[in-house]
């Protein structure tokens, strides 16, 4: 019998080693005598709905093995959600169509916790047909907001990105504080849960150093408090520097940054929580401010990642090839840490039907009690996943990155029309 293939396919935002995680794919399927060739969808699930795949047989060891240090989605992603198959069966049946016409037996989903949902139905409702799929869901988030595992591949980067920007950031402020700008703040990502914003907290060495304040999802914002806060810093420091999460919300629950608009997964978009933060400071205090989004920066600096962070991310991509191997289905490679003295960590899976859909948020343990900032605890957990600085190799001054054909099969079905969402 014919060796099946692998269909991977890259969902939601991107990080900075995402890449990594599919040249741990592609390098390891490769060395495998029983994985057929290894396909990649264009643009995520679409490119699977659409029959958009990509050979990736074309491609060189050398251009596969520099996506270990290129930043972005090289296959393309998307953020699309998957109608509910139990009221419209439409786009699997569709899905396994296109599975079967490519002999494809084995599917790839790295993303997010609603990534991981997606598979799981895949996994179940292609087991329903009677043509199972081995689908294993990989993980990938700059938010670390997915359970179960320690951590979330990307995060790691990202976090090493933030804590250095603040660190940074803030000695400029407080070169130029007595004449020029008192405040600054920063904006990161972080809808639900404040583990990019904690990661903040690690510039600060010693009491004094930045960031003064960190506004968290996970504790309702406080005008009086924070007010009084930024008051005591600058007068104390002669500077404040705050680091606030684009999902801070008040008591309510109602996020500080409503636009009023959803994404394609349906949540709220967010955006200019810093510059509502500054207003209100100026308004109270009339301290000159500044304020910057990290916006795409923090997920795409490839070039100050984490050398723990892409370790894990080839990982457990290679993990994905493996469990397929060994019969797995409907799992999820996650990166277990161990209970050792210095730092050290495995791979282990967990059943795609736990964390689908589901949110690991900031234990409030870490959590300083006033709110604005990070336990040692906090700082135990997340010093160890910016070790290292995993830098990309350079030409004439500039990053080198992969180059790929991403060349099309042929397509074998009719056209498929996408509902209108």
């Amino acid at each position: 019998m014919k060796n099946r293939n692998v269909l991977y396919a890259q969902s939601g935002g991107v990080t900075s080693v995402i890449n990594a995680t599919a040249a741990g794919v592609l390098e390891a399927g490769r060395k495998s005598k029983r994985i057929g060739k290894i396909f990649a969808a264009k643009n995520g699930i679409l490119g699977a709905l659409n029959e958009e795949i990509i050979d990736t047989s074309f491609e060189s060891d050398k251009e596969i093995s520099r996506l270990k240090h290129t930043p972005g989605g090289v296959f393309g992603s998307c953020r699309y959600k998957l109608q509910d198959p139990s009221s419209n069966q439409r786009e699997y049946k569709r899905l396994l169509d296109v599975f079967v016409a490519h002999n494809i037996g084995y599917f790839f989903y790295n993303g997010g916790g609603d990534s991981q949902d997606t598979v799981n139905k895949i996994a179940n409702f292609t087991k329903d047909m009677g043509f199972p799929i081995q689908c294993i869901g990989i993980p990938k988030t700059v938010d670390n907001d997915i359970p179960f595992t320690d951590n979330c591949p990307g995060f790691g980067s990202v976090a090493k990105y933030i804590a250095i920007s603040t660190k940074e950031a803030g000695l400029d402020v407080a070169s130029m504080a007595e004449t020029s700008t008192k405040v600054f703040i920063l904006e990161v990502m972080g809808r639900h849960a404040g583990w990019i914003a904690a990661a903040a907290g690690l510039a600060q060495e010693k009491e004094g150093d930045p960031p003064h304040l960190i506004l968290f999802p996970e504790i309702a914002f406080n005008k009086k408090k924070m007010i009084s806060k930024v008051r005591a810093t600058v007068k104390k420091h002669g500077y404040c520097v705050l680091v606030v999460s684009e999902g801070a919300r008040d008591s309510k629950g109602k996020f500080l940054a409503d636009t009023g608009t959803k994404d394609a997964f349906g949540h709220k978009q967010l955006g200019g929580v810093a510059p509502q933060i500054a207003l209100i400071i100026n308004s109270s205090l009339g301290y000159k401010y500044h304020w910057a989004v990290s916006d795409y920066l923090q997920r795409s600096a490839r070039h100050i990642a984490s050398q723990t962070d892409l370790e894990q991310a080839y990982s457990v991509g290679k993990s994905a090839i493996d469990f397929v191997l060994k019969g797995e289905n409907a799992v999820m490679p996650i990166i277990k840490r161990k209970k050792t003295k210095k730092y050290s960590w495995e791979i282990d899976k967990v059943a795609l039907s736990k964390v689908a859909n589901k949110e690991k948020k900031m234990p409030r343990s870490y959590i300083t009690k006033d709110g604005f900032g990070i336990t040692e605890s906090c700082k135990k957990y997340l010093r160890p996943l910016i070790q290292g600085e995993a830098y990309p190799p350079y030409r004439n001054g500039m990053p080198v990155t992969a180059n790929l054909k991403n060349k099309l099969l042929k397509k074998k079905l009719k056209g498929f029309k996408l509902p209108k969402k």
